[in-house]
């Protein structure tokens, strides 16, 4: 029988869900290994072939073939993204059953889109216009599968942080606009826009299923409203008060104040979170106190280890923090002391982190900064440095000011709208030009600081089709195949864990577990040479930097040696430093991981650290879109005993992958 869904708040019984043991959180984010995906656009459940199932046996029960070069199942591209729109068909069920194909991957944890329920009458497969606070949407399955598959995950060693909305709801009144005459674009006809001018509008009423404002709104209706149940008007029926509702129009201007905290997302309807005060005491606000108290509930019902908070620029410092705080006691109270809160905060580094800091969020994503900085550095259009830069110890003794560190950023390159491209989006391996570095990009992610985030699809090289799109669509390929699949494709899965890429990243990821250093060490940008004589840090000259970018992570006394040719057509042969308070001259690296795109020579096993020009350095060859990862050998630390004699026995997981 299906499980009761509650109305109110007020039938959340706490007491009960609370009486158990939790999962605990992790030692330490910085650890884990992250991957985001769109339910809606992962697993129907109906793939067959190319994977193993989460017991470790071969997937034989579905009908989606695997997608291959000799059977693409390709189409053209505008039969293709026409069919983007809408609801593609991904479920719980059909996430559940990869959890093993994750696992093998190497993830530790999952950020999963928006779960509750949608408005009936709009395809909003994302989940940001949600209709029911309390309910999973029917497209995705039931309430009680969201909680069994959190659990399964659990079992096979993954938390999952769930994307939460705690600023607006979905598209669930209508106005009554009255100003703002405006012709639509497309028919040429006009329209009342209502746009945000700081003033409020009035309200036709709530939507019912079919989407039209026949349900009171002004002067709520009780029986009414229990009559559209369950998809009319909005649940629970706290959000049923129109105080709740700032009711002041959509944003036209994203980044001016306060049109971006209080006018709407779009269609989205923005909640009233400003915390309000009678005298010198703090009123609060009835919207934000509700949203608290159901996100409170998702962690005790499914037991979540961490959210992203959508929108968290929007919501005001004073709102987020209050809420932060509400959720970090919560999660602490049945032993979660570590649950993560990661603010979707765009703008500038610096904007960023006064965020953060006045708000107790405890990383950030959707920083300008973070994606396009990394990708750009290693396709070569721009400098190391500014990507480095960004985090704190990014040389030695050289610290400044609004520096990134560890735990305090999630990084990524590839999302799921790309807010930065503005109208031209498209994933990282959509473009030509720099597509064989797409192993690479991924690899500096899982070996500079940060909490690494990796996007659906980019394990398999999806490409957005394979040329840019004004539209988010683009971005949001179905994994499972159907009617959007990857690639251009349609009915061919992507599941496929001996693809070049996905081997490569379970290899790296397992490297990283096995190296503290990769996960929680400093780094440092190191200089380079081609001669030996004249070292600087590489920098672009002309259209594009072709060099060698190397850098270190250093734990205490061990040092990783990391490095990346951004040259996809030709070797490069360099110097390179490393770091000069814990390496003497005559001390030796070991290879222990290298990544090519197409066959190459297998770069040195090990090298001995020279001095040239008065620098210690290394010489290293990387061949085309080359990466390699070395380690200082043990022995060398300066904090016992020196026997460097035989380097294999020493770390007996050098990691080879090519294709």
């Amino acid at each position: 029988m299906p499980e009761k869904i509650e109305k109110s708040l007020l039938e959340l019984d706490f007491a009960s869900l609370t009486h158990r043991t939790f999962t605990p959180s992790p030692a330490a984010w910085e650890d884990q290994v992250v991957y985001f995906l769109l339910l809606d656009r992962f697993s129907d459940g109906n793939e067959h072939g190319g994977f193993q199932d989460n017991d470790g046996h071969p997937a034989s029960t579905g009908s989606t073939p695997l997608y291959s070069p000799e059977n693409p199942g390709r189409v053209d591209y505008d039969v293709w993204f026409r069919a983007g729109g809408g609801w593609q068909g991904g479920t719980l069920r059909g996430l559940k059953s990869k959890l093993g194909y994750l696992r093998r991957l190497g993830i530790t944890a999952l950020w999963v889109s928006p779960i509750f329920r949608q408005v009936a009458f709009e395809p909003s497969y994302h989940g940001y216009g949600i209709q029911n606070f309390l309910d999973v949407d029917p497209h995705f399955g039931t309430r009680e599968e969201f909680r069994d598959f959190v659990q399964a995950a659990h079992q096979h060693g993954i938390y999952i942080i769930l994307d939460i909305i705690a600023h607006h709801t979905g598209n669930v009144f209508a106005y009554a606009a009255d100003r703002y005459t405006t012709p639509d674009p497309a028919t040429g006809k006009e329209y009342i826009d209502p746009r945000w001018d700081g003033k409020r509008y009035a309200v036709h009423g709530f939507r019912d299923r079919d989407g039209q404002p026949t349900l009171p709104f002004d002067t709520p209706d009780t029986a009414r409203l229990e009559a559209a149940w369950p998809d009319g008007a909005i649940w629970p029926q706290e959000f049923q008060q129109p105080h709740l509702f700032l009711r002041k129009g959509h944003i036209s201007s994203w980044d001016y104040f306060p049109e971006y905290a209080e006018g709407d997302m779009f269609d989205l309807k923005t909640l009233d979170l400003w915390v309000k005060w009678e005298g010198q005491y703090r009123k609060g606000s009835s919207a934000l106190d509700s949203l608290a108290v159901v996100y409170c509930f998702w962690i005790a019902y499914a037991d979540i280890d961490g959210f992203r908070i959508d929108a968290a620029k929007h919501m005001g410092n004073e709102a987020l923090r209050t809420f932060c705080d509400v959720i970090r006691e919560f999660a602490q109270s049945i032993g979660k002391e570590r649950f993560l809160l990661v603010g979707e905060i765009a703008g500038n580094c610096q904007q960023v982190w006064e965020v953060m800091e006045k708000t107790g969020v405890d990383s950030a994503l959707g920083i300008d900064d973070i994606p396009g900085k990394l990708e750009r550095m290693v396709a070569g259009y721009g400098d190391p440095a500014d990507y480095f830069s960004l985090f704190r110890n990014w040389v030695l003794d050289a610290q400044r000011e609004h520096r990134w560190y560890r735990n305090q950023v999630v990084t990524l390159v590839d999302d799921h709208d790309q807010v930065r491209k503005g109208g031209g989006k498209w994933r990282f391996c959509g473009d030509s030009h720099v597509r064989d570095l797409a192993f690479n990009v991924l690899a500096v992610q899982l070996t500079t600081m940060g909490i690494p985030c990796i996007y659906y699809g980019s394990e398999q090289g999806f490409d957005s089709g394979g040329r840019p799109s004004g539209s988010d669509l683009v971005l949001r390929e179905a994994m499972f195949g159907g009617r959007f699949g990857g690639l251009c494709t349609q009915e061919r899965h992507f599941f496929n864990e001996d693809g070049n890429i996905y081997r490569a990243l379970a290899e790296l990821i397992d490297l990283r577990k096995k190296l503290l250093p990769l996960r929680r060490g400093r780094q440092t940008l190191h200089r380079i040479s081609g001669d030996g004589v004249g070292f600087g840090v590489p920098r672009r000259l002309g259209d594009r930097m072709r060099s060698l970018v190397s850098w270190s992570r250093l734990f205490i006394d061990q040092e990783v040696l990391i490095a990346v040719n951004t040259d996809d057509a030709q070797s490069v042969t360099a110097w390179s430093t490393v770091a000069p308070t814990f390496r003497l001259e005559g001390d030796k690296f070991h290879l222990i991981f290298w990544y090519a795109p197409k066959p190459a020579p297998r770069p040195t096993g090990w090298f001995t650290v020279e001095r040239k020009n008065g620098m210690l350095c290394v010489q290293m060859t990387l061949p085309p879109a080359g990466f390699v990862i070395y380690q200082a050998a043990p022995g060398l630390d300066r904090l016992g005993p020196s026997s460097p004699t035989d380097l294999q026995p020493w770390h007996p997981h050098a990691f080879e992958v090519r294709p």
